[in-house]
């Protein structure tokens, strides 16, 4: 794996990421000589990373719709990291249901996670950043902020606010901390694939002009690159990756062969494509 410029030695933080694109992606900075944090509410995820990435530096519960455990965490990783370098805003949570039934509690759930929780990690690592001379700020977004995927109408809210919040951070905190978001379509976490019949993911795939899901590394890899000095001159921007899926036909208004499994906040992909 050839390595990204100015990754080494850099101190990283990881929202929701015990699983999924999240633990894809700390695998990925540790690879590239980082030293990796993780933040994650789900116990039984923190638990197996920790087996499976011994190296990390640490990995912390906290709920990202609390401030208060948000600035706690963080303060604990700038204690046990010497500071934070990067920072990537990758907690989430979805629910399937149709519009007209939506209850407040539900909206207001995943609003509070999934928007009001990167501005809450995001302001607390623009304040430590701009104190400690910069830094990279990336936000997981999806593809739901392009197209209406129908039964997921908070979600696809939540996920466009992601898009404005990402330039609006990149415009203030520019040029000590830059900021941009990662769009990923479909991907292919373990959890996805055991939810799948064969026969869905066939339906699925077919969707997308690559033929396949995205894998979770292939998304870490775009992470390490905003990430990297290779990326120096780029902020504000959404990258999308989806095999070209956005470009092509769009899905059946009936929502046939996607998940109706609520998903919890560490990172676990669904199927449709929205990706924390």
């Amino acid at each position: 794996m050839a390595e990204m410029r100015g990754l080494a030695g850099k101190r990283v933080l990881i929202t929701g990421g015990a699983s999924g694109i999240g633990a894809a992606t700390a695998e990925r900075f540790l690879a590239e000589g980082a030293d990796v944090s993780v933040l994650d509410r789900d116990a039984r995820a923190r638990e197996r990373l920790g087996k499976s990435l011994p190296r990390l530096s640490a990995i912390f519960r906290a709920d990202v719709t609390s401030l208060a455990e948000v600035q706690s965490a963080f303060d604990e990783a700038v204690a046990k990291m010497g500071g934070i370098d990067v920072v990537i805003n990758n907690a989430g949570i979805s629910i399937r249901h149709r519009f007209v039934d939506i209850t407040p509690e539900e909206w207001n759930r995943v609003l509070n996670v999934n928007l009001t929780g990167v501005f809450h990690v995001g302001q607390a690592a623009a304040r430590h950043m701009l104190e400690h001379g910069g830094g990279v700020i990336l936000n997981t977004a999806s593809t739901n902020r392009i197209v209406g995927y129908p039964f997921y109408a908070d979600y696809n809210a939540s996920k466009a606010g992601v898009i404005e919040l990402t330039r609006s951070m990149a415009l203030e905190l520019a040029p000590a901390i830059r900021v941009n978001a990662v769009a990923p379509g479909y991907v292919l976490t373990p959890m996805q694939r055991a939810e799948y019949t064969d026969e869905m993911l066939a339906e699925v795939n077919g969707k997308i002009p690559l033929g396949r899901h995205a894998m979770p590394e292939e998304v870490a890899a775009l992470f390490a690159f905003l990430a990297s000095d290779d990326a120096a001159f780029i902020t504000g921007h959404v990258y999308t990756i989806d095999g070209g899926e956005t470009r092509a036909a769009w899905p059946a208004a009936d929502g046939k062969c996607w998940s109706s499994t609520a998903r919890t906040e560490s990172d676990v992909m669904t199927s449709h494509p929205a990706w924390f």
